[in-house]
């Protein structure tokens, strides 16, 4: 009898433990078919920035989801505001004097809508940070935070999509 409700008492404390196949439990409800992703708005003053999560958000999509993009007349709308951007010194190179590597950080603020205007997600302040080496050569030098901020967006794609799709 001990055996059987030690046994009972175990079966019934992994039939709950939080494990869920991926899509169970998604904000979007079972009408959502077609998501549109306007281009990202912006207030920081950088460079192409929200085209870059735009088009990294409408890829995690196209690639992990069942979800159509459209342009217009959609059943859900996402839209994206990047509300800040900004690169700080991180190491500095004690010969030279010179900053070798930053630190960049983007906080973007995402609303996801349906077509009857319930908001279904939102977060207001994600933040993403991406380190990237300075060149120190100037005859070659080479811009590095269009790369930071390509690796940035895709990191924000995922964590959106992520969130949006399992609930968290």
């Amino acid at each position: 009898m001990r055996l059987r409700l030690i046994s009972t008492g175990l079966l019934l404390c992994l039939t709950g433990c939080g494990y869920h196949t991926v899509g169970a439990s998604a904000h979007l409800p079972a009408n959502v078919r077609t998501l549109a992703v306007p281009a990202f708005s912006t207030r920081a003053q950088a460079f192409h920035t929200e085209f870059a999560f735009t088009q990294a958000v409408v890829h995690e999509f196209n690639t992990r989801t069942k979800y159509r993009i459209v342009n217009n007349d959609a059943d859900a709308t996402l839209r994206g505001t990047i509300v800040s951007q900004s690169a700080s010194p991180l190491t500095y190179d004690s010969t030279s004097g010179q900053t070798s590597s930053y630190l960049i950080t983007v906080t973007a603020r995402v609303i996801l809508t349906a077509r009857d205007g319930r908001v279904l997600y939102q977060n207001d302040a994600l933040p993403f940070r991406a380190q990237y080496q300075s060149t120190q050569d100037t005859t070659s030098f080479i811009q590095e935070d269009s790369p930071a901020v390509q690796r940035l967006a895709r990191d924000f794609a995922q964590a959106v999509v992520a969130a949006i799709l399992e609930s968290y």
